[in-house]
């Protein structure tokens, strides 16, 4: 596994290079985030640790070009952060992080995280379906979505991984209400960490793409008190 290190504080850097590079991951460092977007260019990683506080381009910012811009690889982002307040969280996690880690933290608490994160791909592994609904096609197997605009027009979704799995747990029980708890453990299960309401953010940010009117949502309800759910006619 691939790992890119974006952080601008020597010492730090090395100290998770070294813990990862210990559990057998393979490390790259860049100490801003205009070398890390090179980086990224050159060869995806699986998984990219990024601190929010870089010289010239912020992590905010890197995050957010990053998801805009999905190649062959679609990396799980673990933001780091030196502030530990929650509103610092949310945007981090609103513009594309997969979690959070506030600093100061143990490397064993980082590696925790990070094989965490990277499980979450191999427990999609081994997935072969294909689900059909009126106005969505999800293909498990192939990695691909796509959204029926008129019958004779369809285009294709450009998600994360996590929309991905999300658009695939709604599309796979129509008409369940999902609550918070219940969405964490079908995607994340026992190795999540961090604010539950991480769903709310990637349930927004999928919509954004998936939705004619996010504002006013057509297939991904809120059933108020509880969760969510997705409803579209069968195919």
């Amino acid at each position: 596994m691939d790992i890119l290190i974006v952080e601008d504080e020597p010492e730090i850097a090395r100290i998770i290079q070294l813990a990862l590079e210990k559990e057998g991951f393979s490390c790259r460092v860049s100490r801003d985030g205009l070398s890390a977007l090179q980086a990224f260019q050159e060869q995806q990683p699986d998984l990219i640790i990024l601190d929010l506080m870089l010289p010239g381009l912020d992590g905010l910012e890197v995050c957010a070009r990053i998801r805009q811009k999905p190649g062959s690889k679609d990396p799980y982002i673990l933001m780091l952060t030196a502030r530990g307040e929650e509103i610092d969280r949310v945007i981090g996690l609103s513009t594309g992080a997969d979690d959070y880690l506030v600093k100061p933290f143990s490397p064993r608490e980082l590696v925790a995280r990070v094989r965490a994160l990277l499980r979450r791909s191999l427990r999609q592994a081994g997935q072969h379906q294909i689900y059909r609904t009126q106005h969505f096609t999800v293909n498990v197997d192939q990695h691909t979505a796509c959204r029926q605009i008129s019958p004779s027009q369809a285009e294709s979704l450009e998600l994360t991984t996590l929309e991905f799995n999300l658009l695939t747990t709604f599309i796979s029980y129509p008409g369940r209400v999902w609550n918070r708890n219940q969405l964490i453990d079908k995607l994340w299960g026992d190795d999540f960490f961090g604010d539950e309401r991480v769903v709310d953010t990637h349930v927004a940010r999928l919509r954004k793409k998936i939705e004619p009117d996010p504002a006013n949502p057509t297939f991904i309800k809120t059933v108020v008190g509880v969760g969510y759910k997705f409803e579209d006619s069968a195919a």
